[in-house]
């Protein structure tokens, strides 16, 4: 027995000072980009696996098509990035190539395809996420989606913290016997500050006026429980926001509850319930396929769908049905980062038309609806006419 607990606890010491580093790190990185006074904006296209390269390749379009006239000026280049694929990540055993992390580092901004990730009975060997490791490589600390069900009176925005929680480790976990085995949750205060102010200053900038701190506090004391106490002292900086605070299991539950849910406009959370809670709220919005989420650091930003690869539509010959809009959603998310804001609002007006008033194509993932590139032409042909 002896012996396993000093092979954990080694572990685990490991642990401690890698993420000891990685504070240290964060620290050193005061200022966020300014887009601004950048000669030329370089966008990465990374289309990852399975439908990830169509619907990557549909937003790259309707993109280029905004961003006409500045990529003739030489103000914006976009780069295709390939090398992200399943296939090719576990040839290098690595969650992101090293070839491929250089590249992703030679851009300002990414537009993401969905990658696969392995699980267990899985035919591929246990390599950690992509996204995972690109959220910490690049250190893009803040996963922001928003949710718009005009109808039910829903607008919320989702600030779930990308880099640590229980998903931050989520490849380190040790087997300390047949009988035993231990995952790690981390809480940071550099971590949890940065992400609370990136909430509270956009629900400044924005007009909201209530942010809701999501934990498990009452039983995840020591990591969740930080992650509220923090989040409570960055509210007090901002006294004009009414603050509350709520359990993630309760919460759940009070996003379906007609009565309540009008009330919240920016949620704040850590990594797990964020991924969680946000897959039930853009269900009420019409399905993962119709959001898109922004990953942001101060030197980096990454936009991407938040569903999976789906392999079966390529294994079935469907790829070409895949649905566009979950990259679309993605794409206004970048415009607007960009501070081509002009250009976003154009894009997520046409998304309105064609997802929800107009609706003269369908997309069903089959030859019964519209395919990919169909879809995009009428995005295209809605801009034209607002």
């Amino acid at each position: 027995m002896e012996q396993k607990v000093q092979a954990a606890a080694a572990h685990f010491a490991a642990l401690v000072e890698a993420q000891l580093a990685r504070v240290e790190r964060m620290k050193a990185v005061k200022d966020f980009v300014d887009y601004s006074k950048l000669d030329k904006i370089i966008i990465g296209v990374c289309g990852g696996d399975g439908i990830g390269p169509v619907i990557t390749h549909e937003a790259e379009r309707v993109l280029r098509y905004l961003l006409a006239d500045e990529v003739k000026a030489g103000k914006i280049e976009f780069r295709e990035i390939d090398g992200l694929t399943i296939e090719n990540r576990v040839a290098c055993m690595k969650a992101i190539p090293d070839d491929v992390l250089a590249e992703l580092k030679e851009c300002h901004v990414i537009l993401k395809g969905p990658t696969t990730t392995p699980r267990a009975g899985d035919p591929w060997p246990n390599i950690e996420s992509a996204n995972v490791a690109m959220r910490k490589e690049l250190d893009l600390f803040a996963n922001v989606r928003p949710v718009k069900v005009p109808s039910e009176g829903i607008d919320w925005t989702f600030f779930r913290e990308n880099t640590e929680g229980a998903y931050t480790l989520g490849s380190c976990g040790t087997n300390v016997d047949d009988e035993l085995a231990f995952d790690f949750t981390v809480t940071t205060t550099e971590g949890t500050e940065r992400i609370a102010r990136l909430a509270y200053d956009y629900a400044k900038k924005n007009g909201k006026k209530r942010v809701s701190i999501v934990t498990k506090a009452n039983i995840v004391k020591t990591t969740d429980g930080k992650f509220l106490k923090l989040c409570q002292n960055i509210a007090k900086e901002y006294p004009d926001i009414t603050t509350d605070d709520w359990y993630i299991d309760i919460m759940t539950a009070k996003l379906i509850d007609p009565k309540r849910r009008k009330d919240f406009q920016v949620m704040v959370l850590p990594n797990l319930y964020g991924d969680i809670i946000t897959d039930e709220a853009a269900e009420m919005q019409g399905g993962v396929g119709t959001a898109g989420s922004a990953n942001l650091g101060k030197r980096y930003a990454m936009f991407e769908a938040i569903h999976g690869s789906a392999p079966r539509m390529m294994d079935e010959g469907r790829g070409c049905f895949a649905d566009p809009c979950s990259m679309l959603r993605a794409a206004v998310m970048l415009l607007s980062h960009i501070d081509h804001q002009t250009e976003a609002n154009k894009l997520e007006r046409a998304l309105d038309i064609c997802m929800y008033e107009e609706k003269k194509l369908a997309i069903t993932g089959r030859d019964t609806g519209a395919t990919c590139e169909e879809f995009g032409n009428y995005v295209m042909s809605t801009i034209e006419t607002l």
